[in-house]
Parts: structure tokens; sequence; C-alpha cells
């Protein structure tokens, strides 16, 4: 059924978008009410151009002379100038015949123009969103309703390790590292679902299976009507607060080992001067030769015994960070008696090729023996690791072309695999188990020996032996 029906402009007045015919220089022949109710002008009075900003002004113009040209209808984005603000519109520009005076006219054009500048200030904050999340340090992650992620950024790639293609879909209990209890996540869950915002510290695993401690904060995403359509979690890496933290234990444990010798040193120093002089009143009343050895060897045990506890009582004590001219053979042949005591030393075989024309040099005497003996410790862990039968740890110094001493530790232990040897002096990298080491020992011999304008570097084959060799410089 063909009906042919006739309206006149006004059967747009209550449609929501701004209806006007214009000619093709933007005169407008006619407007909706709407039109005249957002833009707030009398727009018989002013050309269609000059509600549009000057910046699309030039654009619009060509826009629509295509439009007339071609007879053909297009769709394109502008923004209109209201009195002071902006208004962002979408148009739809048609071709439109007009008949006046019984002359039809082809260079007239209908437009209707739909106001999205809440969609579009919408979208703008969505990118801005975007970039942020997408540039900032801290590792963030969006997950729907059942926890499922529906966006990581690449701060969060970085630090776990992940690709996107593995995360995306996925629960975040893919890096749980499962020390957190079951009631820890339930309380979790209780607190977001509930619509409020959740805080707690969580260490979750990489994919390489290194630990990652960090606060996570999570805050359910909320519609219009307050319903939780989805969770956003931002990470914030707590690595600087654990190492701060281990420090402080680590300083806390050297400081009871330092009131744990002196106590040792007093209890035992006392038996051991009384055992001393006991021994030295039987040499001096016995004729026996026999038991004159026997008492000789009584008494550099005795000596021995003493001397190590005063060295381990020096050793613990805080250091005085005072300079003073340092034997360095002295120091390097205290260091080695001082790690001979340990279990760890037992059965190795300790070679020391010192030269005796090193000169004194001025350092602070009980940190370059602290970084002698962290050496030398972790050499004795290397070896015993090794399993092999002939066990051997060789210390040198000497002196170089370039005015410096040269101290190398040398054992024949199990070596550090070639990828781990840049990162031995970093705080807190450790190849031995949990709670055999704590990752410091290298790291603070490392700050010590830069703080003497030195240098100390590592060489390594791996499954045969490692050398730590030690520059320090010869000053005037």
């Amino acid at each position: 059924m063909n009906k042919r029906f006739t309206f006149d402009f006004e059967f747009f007045d209550f449609f929501e978008g701004m209806c006007f015919i214009i000619s093709e220089n933007g005169q407008i022949l006619s407007a909706n009410k709407t039109s005249l109710k957002k833009l707030k002008v009398n727009l018989h009075k002013i050309n269609f151009f000059e509600i549009v900003d000057n910046s699309e002004r030039d654009l619009l113009k060509d826009a629509i002379n295509n439009c007339v040209q071609k007879q053909k209808s297009l769709d394109r984005h502008t923004k209109f100038k209201v009195g002071e603000e902006q208004m962002y519109v979408d148009l739809f520009i048609s071709p439109y015949r007009t008949s006046e005076n019984g002359t039809t006219s082809e260079n007239n054009c209908f437009v209707i123009a739909f106001n999205v500048t809440d969609k579009k200030e919408r979208e703008e904050d969505l990118q801005r969103f975007y970039y942020v999340a997408e540039n900032t340090v801290n590792p963030l992650q969006i997950t729907d309703t059942e926890g499922r992620m529906i966006y990581v950024n690449p701060a969060f790639l970085k630090v776990s390790g992940y690709t996107k293609e593995e995360l995306i879909g996925n629960n975040p209990s893919v890096f749980g590292s499962k020390k957190q209890m079951k009631r820890f996540w339930s309380e979790m869950w209780t607190t977001i679902k509930s619509g409020k915002v959740w805080i707690g510290d969580v260490e979750n695993k990489k994919k390489n299976g290194e630990p990652f401690h960090t606060q996570l904060l999570i805050s359910p995403i909320l519609d219009s009507q307050q319903n939780v359509t989805g969770y956003f979690g931002v990470h914030r890496d707590l690595s600087e607060k654990k190492t701060m933290e281990k420090q402080l234990i680590h300083t806390q444990k050297m400081e009871s080992i330092g009131t744990l010798a002196a106590g040792i040193a007093h209890e035992v120093g006392n038996p051991l001067a009384s055992i001393s002089a006991l021994v030295q009143v039987a040499q001096r009343f016995t004729t026996d030769d026999l038991v004159k050895e026997k008492l000789e060897l009584v008494k550099n045990q005795v000596n021995r015994i003493s001397k190590i506890i005063r060295d381990l009582v020096d050793f613990s004590r805080p250091s005085n960070f005072e300079f003073q001219l340092t034997d360095i053979n002295k120091n390097l042949t205290e260091a080695v008696e001082i790690t001979k005591v340990g279990v760890k030393a037992k059965d190795i075989s300790y070679e020391l090729n010192l030269n005796k024309n090193i000169p004194l040099l001025p350092l602070v005497a009980d940190q370059i023996q602290q970084v002698f003996v962290n050496i030398l410790l972790n050499a004795a862990d290397a070896i015993l690791e090794s399993h092999k039968k002939d066990k051997k740890l060789i210390v040198k110094s000497d002196l170089s072309e370039d005015n410096d001493v040269i101290i190398t530790f040398s054992d024949n232990g199990i070596g550090i695999a070639e990828e781990n040897i840049p990162k031995i002096f970093e705080p807190f990298f450790t190849t031995k188990k949990e709670g055999k080491g704590t990752g410091l020992g290298l790291w603070v011999s490392y700050g010590i020996i830069k703080s003497f304008q030195g240098e100390i570097k590592v060489s390594s084959v791996y499954g045969q032996s490692t050398t730590f060799t030690i520059f320090l410089p010869i000053q005037n």
C-alpha cells in the first residue's frame, strides 16, 4: 500500500536530535524546537557555520559541499560553540530538495545533530585512565565478578613475568604463592563483594618461581545502581620494605651474636685462664719429658681457644668506621683462623700465599676483615656442596704494576652458574637453600670495598671453581 504523505517541519520538533535544513552556504532555512532549546540562540538570524567551532568550520563546509555536489548522505563528528562552552555533536547530513514558488532547489541539506558531549567526556576520561594505567609503575589488574582477569597493565606483566595471553581469562591464583591462608582470601572476598575497599599485604609468585611482595588494594567497580560489576586491583611494590625488614633482622641477629660472644668470652675466658695457669705450674714441677710435651700441647690449645674467642668478639663488635693503617696479611690470616673454627671448614685445606712487601693500607680494619670472612664462608659452602675428595681453598695477596694490592680467594667448589654471576652482588640474591643464607654478605662486602675506592670481581667455571679478586689502591 503506497500513500504519499506531506509533513511540515514541525514534525521534527519533538525529536531528541537538533534538526536543520540549510543551504549550501550555511543559511538556516528551518530548525526544530530542540535545536532552539539546546543552542539558546536565534537560529534564523545567524549562519549555520557560526555555531560551529572555528577549528572545525572549514572541514564541515567541505563536507556539506560534497553532500550537495554528489547528492550523497554522510556522517561527521564536529563541535558546536554554545556561548563559552563547546558541545560535541555527531552529524547526519543528507541532500534535501526543496520547492519554493514552483522552483526546485537541490543545493540544500537536511542535518540532524546529536549531542554526544557526555559520551565524549567519558571517552576522554577513559583514554586518560588508559594512558595512566598503561604507563604507571604500579601493577594494575581488573577482574570480572567471578575473579577472572579482563585487564592487566604492562607493569603487571613485567613484575609477574607472564604474557597478557597467559593471564587474561584466568584467575589471579595462577601466580599465587599459597602463603596466605584460606581465611585471608575469604575475608577479602567478603569485603569486596559488599562493595567495600580491601587492603592487604600479599606474597605472589612470578612465572620463574621467584616471590614478589606487594600491598594489594582491591576496589569494587560499581554501576549506576551501585551493583558490583568487577574489581580493580592496584599493587604497590614492597620489595624495599621487605629488604629493610631483612636488614633489620640481620642487624639484630649480629647484635645478638656480639652479645653472646662477649658472654662466651667472659664465661669461658676465666676457666681457660685457670687451666693455663695450672698447666704452667705443672710444667714447672714435672721432670718427665713426655708430660712436659703433652702439657705444652694443652697450653697451645688453650691459647688457641682464647685467641679464637677474642677474634670472634672483635669481629662481632659494631664497626667504629675509623680509618687506620691496616696490615692486610694479618687480617687475612685472622679471617682464615676464624673460618677454620666452623664445622664448614672441616677437611678443607687452606693455603696462604702472602706477599710480605705489601704496605699498610688506610682501611677500617674490622670492615675489611668482615669482607674476607664473608668470602671465605661462601667458599667453604661451595666446596662442601661439591662433595669433592680434595677440598682446597687458596688465599693470595700480591702487588700489581698499577700500584694496587691484589687479594684472591680461589676454591674448587661447585662454581657459579653463568647467568647468576651478574647478580651475586645484589642484595638478598642467594643460590643457597631457604634459611641457609641471607644474600646480604656479598652485597655488604661490595659496598665496603667500594667505600675504600677498590674493586671486587668474580670469575667462575660452573662445577669446577670460583675466584674472587679484590683490588685495593695503595695511597700515598
